[in-house]
């Protein structure tokens, strides 16, 4: 009876991580839309509400950096519940239409908040059985908010202003933190043990996060990840200009190409690892095999003669890109000890956030001073650099 009712537990919680993570997809999608808005109402130039981009980072960081902590001190559950307060927080002092400086300031603070449901929710999927799809389907939830957040948005400000859209998202959050408070149990459950935290369980010990980041295995882990998003949001920035000036595509028509990306890359985190497991296949050849994908899908979105062309490439490679990440978190367990896992997740994401932010700029300033001929070879070589760091990833694997 009790393993009934343990299981239940559990496959409660995986489903209401699934939630969280549209939410989480529906909170971070929102922004582009609202930005114009944003601009009008605080009168600043497009610069200036860029502030925003760094404050919201800055959080995010420092949340992967204390996730490890915050786990090993309160626990699954509240340090979830603790991430969604303060989202919550964030939202509403968003909402009330602040100062301009405490409008920065306060988006470290929602960063913060969503930087914690993901690190904690990616290190409580890891820790379970069939890891590797439960973290594909998570990141394919997100996926799924990321669609849906636009025109969420953009219906909304139709008739209201950009602080409706942010009291909608505290209202949105309000429900799922106590849902959280509910549902979760207190520590992360680890394949063959109880889902609560017994007494014993080792706390956090100061140091703890430098001595993760010393494990070689975490570094490349890290670094896999940094270059994985680097490809990503490259290609999400700025395919739609390549397309337009390198083919002359017709913009309606550069955007559905673009969008067909983003869909490829949550169709394939659907698919490609449930697929895989049917077919007997390992998480190195899952890897392996949409890492060759990915190289050929850059290559033909940057020798396609035509839009149509280019626009099947790019389909592809969000396809093929789709699993990397979270299939790279759901192997953490066969890097590093059980108790550095929640810590060594934490750090990846935070790190990540640096190939995020900063290889996408690289590629746009390549593209302004030498052309938008540079951003396809330039992403060519990133996709190279990912899957040399694979290999180095890959040899570290305890075996499953």
């Amino acid at each position: 009876m009790s393993t009934t009712r343990s299981a239940r537990s559990t496959a409660a919680s995986v489903a209401l991580s699934y939630v969280l993570f549209v939410f989480v997809g529906v909170s971070a999608a929102v922004g582009g839309v609202l930005l114009p808005a944003q601009i009008r109402d605080y009168d600043v130039d497009m610069a200036t509400i860029g502030l925003t981009f760094f404050t919201s980072s800055a959080g995010f960081f420092l949340a992967g950096s204390s996730t490890g902590a915050l786990v090993h001190r309160l626990g699954t559950r509240w340090s979830l519940v603790g991430g969604g307060v303060l989202y919550v927080l964030a939202a509403v002092a968003t909402a009330a239409r602040p100062s301009f400086v405490v409008f920065v300031l306060v988006q470290a603070v929602a960063g913060y908040g969503v930087g914690v449901l993901e690190s904690v929710l990616n290190a409580y999927l890891s820790q379970l059985p069939s890891a590797t799809t439960l973290l594909n389907r998570l990141h394919a939830f997100f996926g799924v908010g990321a669609l849906l957040g636009p025109a969420l948005a953009a219906r909304l400000l139709e008739t209201m202003e950009w602080t409706a859209v942010w009291w909608v998202l505290a209202a949105l959050a309000v429900p799922l933190v106590v849902a959280v408070a509910v549902v979760f149990p207190r520590a992360a459950a680890r394949p063959g043990a109880a889902t609560t935290e017994p007494d014993d369980a080792p706390q956090h010990r100061p140091g703890l996060l430098l001595a993760v980041l010393r494990e070689r295995a975490v570094l490349l882990a890290a670094v896999f990840l940094t270059v994985y998003l680097g490809v990503e949001i490259s290609v999400g920035t700025w395919a739609f200009t390549d397309l337009v000036e390198r083919h002359a595509a017709p913009e309606l028509a550069a955007g559905y190409a673009v969008s067909a990306y983003w869909s490829g890359l949550t169709l394939g985190r659907f698919v490609l690892s449930p697929l895989a497991t049917r077919l007997g296949l390992g998480v190195g050849q899952l890897v392996g095999g949409c890492l060759g994908a990915v190289l050929g899908a850059v290559a033909v979105v940057w020798l396609a003669p035509t839009a149509a062309l280019a626009t099947v490439g790019l389909t592809l490679l969000g396809f093929f890109l789709g699993p990397l990440f979270p299939t790279a978190i759901a192997v953490v367990p066969r890097l590093t000890t059980a108790a550095h896992v929640p810590t060594a997740i934490g750090a990846m994401n935070a790190v990540s956030v640096v190939g995020g932010s900063a290889l996408p700029w690289l590629g746009g300033a390549l593209a302004g001073g030498v052309g938008i001929e540079a951003l396809l070879p330039y992403v060519l070589a990133l996709a190279v650099v990912q899957a040399l760091v694979w290999r180095g990833v890959a040899r570290r694997m305890a075996p499953a």
